[in-house]
């Protein structure tokens, strides 16, 4: 099979397109077809040798990825037979694999895709569509309430935008350039603004002088700190990324939070999953992000690049030049 492999940490160059023998499932495994494998920020900070919130670096040579949708072709021993042949989405974990015309995974990982989803839209809610929902849990949003969300063409920032907009809640959506905010403003933001833009924070402060009751900041540096500036008192800052490098404030500044009574959680982790309060919190959220987008009421946006350009799409994603969830077709 054609696959993706990594033989040395470091540039997106060192992704490289190699024919591998196709894996063979375990007991209890399946082996998907893959039509589509996603690609996640974790995937290259791993690539660079930085293990980040991943148990432990991966051995190389490895092949990437964790999320992948496709058709099941073979069976591990004692799989239930009923998986053979059906279209799939799985995420994978911290196992990798993903990057690859074929992929193994254990069968209670799986998912039927829902009608009406083709197999890079399931790929883009298993992963980020799970973590969109999970963030949603710890913000009450509704008629009376205004979001602030920056990267709001991104992956989890496009899903934010619309499920905001569907419970009647105010939505300012911050994007860099005209492209990203067009997509921002088409998902039902109220106002999209281009945070690289000079000027940008005083159009939103004019146009919601109230100010936003939730940030869902998934940027920090420069534009978080100005993001808290037009937060409402009382205000939630919901921290779930630093694409922009970690927000450092001054003692002031963490001052003049604590007097508008502005709450900083990081929901990420071991509070995203206490949150769920189920035994398997993760498969829980998998399950609401597929009927979210099989019922329409969530739409996924995907970049898509052929298997043979990961490194394209690496770098395309280490730029901030991609929109929506980045997916790999072979």
């Amino acid at each position: 099979m054609n696959a993706i492999r990594l033989h040395a940490f470091g540039p997106a160059e060192n992704l490289t397109y190699e024919t591998v023998p196709a894996p063979v499932p375990a007991p209890g495994q399946v082996r998907i077809a893959v039509a589509a494998a996603g690609v996640h920020l974790l995937d290259t900070a791993l690539r660079e040798g930085v293990q980040g919130p991943a148990p432990a670096l991966p051995d190389l040579p490895t092949i990437p990825g964790r999320e992948v949708a496709g058709t099941v072709d073979a069976l591990g021993p004692g799989t239930d037979p009923a998986w053979l042949g059906r279209p799939v989405v799985a995420h994978l974990g911290f196992a990798p694999g993903g990057y690859a015309e074929y992929a193994v995974t254990d069968a209670d990982r799986l998912h039927a895709i829902p009608p009406g989803l083709d197999p890079a839209q399931a790929v883009a809610m298993i992963g980020t569509g799970r973590t969109a929902l999970g963030i949603l849990q710890f913000a009450d949003l509704g008629p009376g309430s205004t979001a602030l969300v920056p990267a709001a063409a991104g992956g989890i920032g496009t899903l934010l935008v619309q499920y905001a907009r569907n419970a009647g809640a105010t939505v300012i959506a911050l994007a860099g350039g005209p492209a990203k905010t067009a997509l921002a403003a088409a998902n039902g933001a109220h106002l999209a603004l281009d945070y690289t833009a000079p000027g940008w924070a005083d159009t939103a402060r004019a146009a919601y002088p109230g100010g936003a009751t939730v940030l869902f900041d998934s940027v920090g540096g420069d534009p978080a700190r100005t993001a808290l500036g037009l937060l409402a008192p009382g205000a939630l800052h919901l921290v779930f990324g630093w694409s922009a490098g970690p927000l450092e404030l001054t003692d002031a500044e963490r001052a003049g939070l604590t007097a508008r009574s502005i709450t900083t959680r990081n929901v990420l982790g071991p509070a995203m999953l206490a949150a769920v309060g189920a035994p398997d919190p993760l498969r829980v959220l998998e399950t609401r992000a597929l009927a979210e987008a099989a019922a329409g009421r969530l739409r996924p946006a995907v970049q898509r690049h052929p298997l043979a350009g990961a490194a394209a799409a690496h770098r395309a994603l280490e730029s901030r030049a991609t929109t929506g969830k980045v997916v790999l077709e072979p």
